[in-house]
């Protein structure tokens, strides 16, 4: 679900943006993970609860995914960037004072989603997951993955994440979520020079 640069000719070929996600159904390409979730939400019919024909609930789903993207998707992923990828492709630890920056803004956005959003419901938009939930939680798994338990005293937040999970099914969830979860494991790799050289500015500028 987070995007990212990407340097391979295939993804530019499908995405002229040259970013991930990207996806190709016959001749069709779409990039952007929200507008791919709806084109396959409405191609495949998927089960109502995922997008409502009901249009004040899928205006609800419409608010949030207009809200994360300047909010949660706006902190969250940087988490990421700032503990293990930029470190990985530089070669230096930022300074303790960005992730605590990043943090911060992470926790007000947190606080305005349970308030705005959560609030006592079980699922962002009621009593069913929508595609709202899987949006969000796909970000908030990335501090996660990198030591930063956003859920660890956030009650109401921590239950909304095991309902999630419920739903979803434990084994897809972190099956889904087995890549941001052993991100660290990055830390070992030997990166080719030259990619670290090409990708070392693109990434110190997604944090300006």
């Amino acid at each position: 679900m987070s995007q990212g640069p990407s340097n391979s000719q295939g993804t530019g070929k499908v995405n002229l943006l040259k970013k991930v996600p990207a996806l190709k159904d016959g001749d069709f390409t779409l990039a952007e993970c929200t507008a791919i979730l709806l084109y396959l939400s409405r191609k495949y019919n998927t089960p109502d609860h995922w997008y409502p024909s009901d249009i004040q609930k899928r205006a609800q789903v419409d608010e949030y995914l207009s809200w994360h993207h300047a909010n949660i998707r706006a902190n969250a992923p940087k988490t990421m960037w700032i503990k293990v990828l930029i470190p990985l492709f530089t070669g230096q630890p930022l300074p303790s004072e960005k992730l605590q920056e990043v943090m911060e803004g992470l926790s007000t956005s947190l606080k305005q989603f349970e308030e705005r959003f959560l609030q006592d419901k079980a699922f962002i938009i009621g009593s069913e997951i929508s595609l709202a939930d899987l949006v969000a939680i796909v970000e908030l798994m990335q501090p996660v993955g990198v030591g930063c338990d956003i859920f660890e005293d956030r009650p109401r937040l921590m239950e909304w994440r095991r309902r999630v999970e419920d739903a979803v099914g434990k084994e897809l969830f972190f099956q889904a979520h087995e890549m941001i979860l052993n991100i660290k494991e990055l830390s070992n790799i030997q990166i080719d020079p030259q990619l670290k050289e090409q990708l070392a500015p693109v990434l110190m500028k997604m944090l300006k």
